[in-house]
Order: C-alpha cells, then structure tokens, then sequence
C-alpha cells in the first residue's frame, strides 16, 4: 500500500508542475482558447490536489478497518 501511495503523491507533485507551468503559458498567450485553457488549468490545479487528499484519506480508513479484524 505505500508504494501506491509514493507512486500517486508522486504522479500528483508531477501534474501539478505541470498544470502551474501550464497556467503560465496560458496566461501570457493571446488566442481565442486562452481563457478556457486557463480557466481549466486552474480548475485542475484546485480539483488534483482535493482528489489526492481524499484517496490518501481513503487509503488511511482502509488500513484501520483491516488492522480492527
């Protein structure tokens, strides 16, 4: 269980580079797309990091109610 647990914190460090690298580009390129294309970079930045939490929340409820029987 905790290398799943490296592995999605990790893959997790790696979008959220990604999506502030991204953000970035967004923000100082003039094109028709760019306000939708940034508005989902930021929606993701928020959502990716609420997702992680609650599968490292699951994972933790999990291991408790296998080490109770």
């Amino acid at each position: 269980m905790n290398k799943i647990k490296r592995i999605s914190a990790l893959t997790g460090a790696i979008l959220l580079l990604l999506l502030y690298i991204s953000t970035l580009v967004f923000a100082l390129i003039d094109s028709p797309l760019t306000n939708d294309l940034l508005t989902a970079s930021i929606g993701a930045t928020i959502l990716i990091p609420v997702l992680l939490y609650g599968f490292l929340l699951f994972c933790r409820l999990r291991n408790q109610n296998q080490e109770e029987n």
